[in-house]
């Protein structure tokens, strides 16, 4: 079976890598911006029709989309989250290969949840930001391609490589730092939240499940288990062996003064953008994925379990110190 991964080299792109190389039976091909790939084009701005020409020459008979941005402003998370995916549907479209189509996208898209709810697949998606709308879009635009296709709504990817932006990566890089400097205590913000944490191997083995199926339309990948930040900290430490105290920093969600003027839009706007998010990633404080979808039609469940995730984030802090 021929496979042309997209977005090798990020962060799930490695692992999805590694796991389809493992299966003696895959062909890999890597399409990306980097030097590493083994073909270069730039899905933001490289043209259906070029990238059309590349699948009629490859000819793979699944195309994997991990390629997209976690950051940025809206118009970057736009290129590169829809207006890529959007390449990748025409050129699938316009192509002779009859691909299959593999999008990976997040539990953004969902936004808030209602805690202590699990949510499922036929949630009314209310993504919180730009980069959930971003994400929702390009879902949008493989569900009404005609292709055959699947998406996957990663929820909280986690395990070695995890980014320092995200919340247990920062919170690895604190500890390794108050290691460093000989710190008795930590004191942190945002370990209130709740997520669902799955790994990054598991998420590998989701994306070659729905591969080798025929399983359409979105499915879940998390865990089926909420796990609140603050309790993840614990178990860093404890991975560490840092023994200092952990102290929490959390403030409610700042709103609007009652009274503040709002005669416009932009007045509101400017407000909200000069004010932290305490929730970065729109998902509020709770989410946590229904995952017997993934159960039943990919045969898939995860394995890796928390602990065993934070000990390999920590194994590549504790390098740093």
């Amino acid at each position: 079976m021929r496979v042309l991964l997209l977005g090798a080299n990020g962060f799930l792109g490695r692992f999805v890598a590694d796991r389809l190389l493992a299966d003696p039976a895959v062909h890999l091909t890597a399409l990306g911006r980097g030097d590493d790939a083994d073909v270069r084009f730039d899905l933001a701005g490289g043209s259906p029709g070029a990238l059309t020409r590349f699948l009629d020459a490859v000819h793979p008979g699944v195309v994997v989309n991990c390629a997209g941005a976690t950051r940025g402003n809206a118009r970057d998370l736009t290129r590169h989250n829809t207006v890529a995916v959007a390449t990748v549907c025409e050129a699938l479209r316009r192509s002779g290969c009859g691909a299959r189509l593999v999008q990976v996208g997040c539990a953004s898209e969902y936004g808030p949840s209602q805690p202590g709810s699990s949510t499922a697949e036929d949630a009314v998606p209310r993504p919180g930001g730009p980069y959930g709308v971003s994400k929702l879009a390009a879902t949008e635009l493989v569900l009404g391609s005609g292709l055959d296709a699947v998406v996957l709504r990663v929820f909280s990817p986690v395990g070695p490589g995890t980014p320092a932006g995200s919340p247990l990566g920062r919170l690895a890089e604190a500890m390794r730092r108050a290691m460093q400097a000989g710190d008795g205590e930590l004191k942190l913000s945002g370990l209130g939240v709740q997520r669902d944490f799955v790994d990054v191997r598991d998420v590998a083995r989701a994306v070659h499940a729905a591969s080798l199926s025929a399983a359409q339309g979105v499915v879940n990948i998390g865990t089926g288990r909420a796990v609140r930040l603050r309790d993840a900290a614990a178990v860093l430490a404890r991975v560490a062996g840092y023994a200092g105290a952990l102290h929490e920093l959390d403030s409610p969600p700042q709103r609007l003064p009652i009274g503040a003027p709002r005669t416009s839009a932009e007045s509101v706007m400017e407000h909200l953008s000069a004010t932290p998010s305490p929730y970065p990633d729109g998902c509020g404080a709770w989410q946590q994925a229904d995952v017997r979808t993934a159960r039943d039609r990919l045969g898939w469940r995860p394995r890796i379990n928390l602990e065993e995730s934070l000990a390999d984030i920590w194994m590549e802090a504790a390098c740093r110190i």
